[in-house]
């Protein structure tokens, strides 16, 4: 009889505590390896020109002596679209290795968006309150970390109150909240196209009573638009575009220059907020090569910072339960992170280490979009007062409304313009190389533009969440 037996025969379980205790934890540990392996496969079958990580270390510490598990990773590809790996060492791994012990805490790792928190895409449908339907397209705007801190007071008839939601705010990343002030530029922009396209004319004045200081918000008004009918109105030919934009942060077809009619397209957009719009493409690849570098290295900053990174995991939703129950932020579906918080070893509770596989895998993986980048487009300002602020964003909705009529996608590259002690440097070298001195000069935007796959779009709250009721 084994010790554990006679142990239980004599009704003392409780002394076996520490040693199942103990194997637990090695349990634990033996599943960290796998999800690793399985994490470094996807990878490669994905990017198989990169070089697979030595897990050795990893899988030795763990007490594994499989000797297929170091080589599973670096014989993954992809079949007809799918990733794929040798089916007998798969089989090992989820069922003989110990990942199919997990497979009832699995349950719900879907990798659908829900429909509920995409269905503001469809539109707004019939609405008796015309300002509720301008609504639907305006929250449809871009909005840094997704957080859409739009508040909508619509008590007074023909007319719509925007103030900041000050529960949703950036203060690690975005101190001075210049990137929020822009997200309610993007909104009022969406919010004035809409009104056209009813033949509505929408004044918009900024800080009714007052603008913010230079270093925070506060609970005044942002913007007050006050709409009539107006028969010389002209509709915009970028509200076609409202429900196609989509933020893609995906690979971009490095083969694929963005053509010049786009350029002079997104140019043009910006009209009449006065700002300068510039870009470089595929014919300057030394120029790319410093935007790269600038983007990867405040990429690299941000995600080893610990109060930055821990600022975006609050904000991240991981799988669809947790993207349908907030409907904002940032999100994950792939199936792995998923599987990883569904059995506790996705902990978003403290920071990964700057060496950490969730770090250097997400470095690898932005620097290789980095480099099928074919473009990069800015907008300077003069000044930086609250109302500038506002206005560049208005811009950039348009140039994304108008790269989205070419195809074109945009990801915004917001890290090395933001104001935190330790983006200095590249906050920096981003200014001197788009000759954009302080403090007369203020980079507002900075993006990376090229053609990508199409994506789904991300989450909204829908109208009802954005308006005061009291």
């Amino acid at each position: 009889m084994q010790k554990t037996q006679a142990v239980a025969s004599l009704g003392q379980q409780r002394l076996l505590l520490p040693a199942w205790v103990k194997a637990a934890l090695s349990a634990n540990d033996r599943l960290k390896v796998y999800l690793t392996v399985l994490q470094s496969a996807s990878t490669h079958a994905s990017h198989p020109n990169r070089d697979v990580p030595d897990l050795s270390k990893e899988i030795a510490a763990a007490g594994l002596s499989t000797p297929w598990l170091h080589d599973l990773a670096a014989v993954a590809h992809r079949s007809k679209g799918q990733r794929t790996m040798d089916r007998r060492n798969f089989i090992r791994l989820t069922a003989g290795g110990g990942i199919g012990a997990v497979a009832g805490s699995t349950a719900g790792c879907s990798q659908q968006m829900p429909m509920g928190a995409i269905a503001a895409w469809n539109g707004p449908g019939p609405e008796t309150d015309i300002r509720r339907w301008m609504l639907g397209y305006a929250i449809l705007a871009p909005h840094s970390h997704n957080l859409q801190s739009w508040l909508v007071d619509l008590h007074n008839p023909d007319e719509i109150l925007l103030r900041c939601d000050l529960t949703r705010l950036l203060p690690e990343v975005d101190p001075t909240s210049r990137q929020i002030m822009m997200s309610h530029g993007t909104f009022l922009e969406l919010l004035d196209i809409a009104a056209r396209e009813r033949g509505l004319r929408a004044e918009i004045e900024l800080f009714p009573q007052g603008p913010f200081g230079p270093s925070t918000l506060g609970p005044r008004p942002v913007a007050r638009v006050r709409l009539w009918a107006d028969p010389t109105v002209r509709k915009d030919p970028l509200f076609a575009q409202i429900l196609q934009r989509r933020t893609n942060r995906s690979a971009y077809d490095l083969g694929r220059a963005v053509p010049a009619d786009a350029w002079e397209a997104m140019k043009q957009a910006v009209n009449p907020n006065p700002l300068h719009f510039g870009f470089v493409g595929t014919t300057q690849p030394d120029t790319l090569k410093q935007h790269r570098e600038i983007a990867a290295e405040a990429w690299r900053i941000e995600l080893t910072t610990p109060r930055t990174i821990m600022e975006s995991y609050r904000v991240l939703r991981v799988g669809s339960a947790e993207i349908d129950q907030y409907r904002d932020g940032l999100f994950v579906l792939d199936w792995m992170p998923v599987l990883m918080s569904k059995v506790g070893l996705f902990d978003r509770s403290k920071a990964p280490a700057p060496d950490d596989y969730a770090t250097t895998s997400q470095i690898d993986d932005f620097n290789a979009k980095l480099a099928s980048t074919p473009g990069f487009l800015w907008m300077v300002t003069e000044g930086n007062d609250r109302v500038t602020q506002v206005n560049a964003g208005r811009a950039y909705a348009r140039v994304q409304l108008a790269a989205t009529a070419f195809g074109v996608s945009l990801q915004p590259l917001q890290q090395a313009l933001q104001e935190y002690p330790e983006q200095a440097k590249p906050h920096a070298e981003i200014r001197s190389l788009l000759d954009a001195p302080q403090p007369s000069h203020t980079v507002q935007m900075w993006a990376r533009a090229g053609f990508a796959p199409p994506i789904g779009p991300s989450p909204r709250r829908g109208v009802d969440a954005q308006l005061i009721r009291a």
